[in-house]
């Protein structure tokens, strides 16, 4: 199964009817970030096993990818494993392992193909080996890649990343490579896994969940935020486009006030 082929007939008409009629083309938000929730609940409401919920939201993932960049998103970032998702039960989280891994290794020529860089946050190092040289492929093969930027997180926290960050900047110090007048918003930021990104301008969360789950905490300080009761297997095209008309319907202040231009 392919992760970026075609696009489908059905999904260009839809993309390209919203640009035409619903979205505007010249505020498509650069970077959307999105907390994949649900697979395991998806599964659970169909008497299957919550692993064939994964294979499903694994099916959501390369509609999403394959849809971004002719939406013009620039930067898209997916929740996908979480430093506290491994107190789930053994087979699931081995499962998981093995299912990225696999995507890794499949999808490699196709998301090159189609101009997709690939980039990879989290605490990388406690992954399974052979997940981490599969992951080292794909930032090498795309590292030019520039028609979207695919951030996958993995084995990710956001406490555990401004902590990291944090501790770059205590080590920096013991070196005397900085002193306190150094640090800054944009010193501390190159800390981060997701360094030389931009911010996202829109988070979408799916299962309706009313929190961020220790996601980018850092990152999403001004981003608009997006909840949709759909599980995230049954995310689809025109679930995106919804996202991102809502979000075209914000006045965006940054704890600013309205222009009265």
């Amino acid at each position: 199964m392919p992760f970026v082929k075609r696009m489908s007939t059905n999904s260009k008409k839809l993309i390209d009817e919203a640009l035409r009629t619903r979205l505007d083309p010249a505020r498509i938000p650069e970077h959307v970030a999105i907390i994949c929730d649900g697979n395991g609940r998806w599964a659970e409401k169909r008497g299957m096993p919550r692993f064939m919920g994964h294979r499903q939201g694994y099916k959501s993932v390369q509609q999403v990818v394959r849809d971004a960049p002719d939406l013009g998103i620039k930067v898209l970032t997916l929740y996908a494993f979480s430093t506290e998702n491994w107190t789930r039960p053994r087979q699931e989280t081995d499962g998981l392992m093995r299912l990225f891994e696999e995507g890794a290794r499949r999808e490699l020529h196709e998301l090159h193909e189609n101009g997709v860089r690939m980039h990879f946050s989290g605490r990388l190092a406690d992954l399974p080996k052979s997940l981490q040289a599969e992951l080292d492929q794909n930032r090498e093969v795309t590292a030019k890649n520039q028609r979207l930027t695919l951030n996958i997180c993995l084995n990710y926290s956001g406490r555990e990343e401004i902590l990291d960050a944090t501790r770059r900047l205590v080590e920096m110090a013991c070196r005397q490579e900085l002193c306190a007048k150094d640090v800054t918003a944009e010193r501390f930021a190159e800390g981060l896994y997701t360094a030389g990104l931009p911010d996202p301008d829109l988070l979408i969360r799916t299962a309706g969940e009313m929190r961020v789950s220790n996601y980018l905490l850092w990152q999403i300080a001004y981003a608009e935020l997006s909840v949709t009761q759909t599980l995230w297997p049954d995310f689809s095209t025109q679930h995106l486009i919804d996202a991102i008309a809502d979000y075209q319907g914000r006045v965006r202040k940054f704890g600013g006030v309205r222009s009265s231009v």
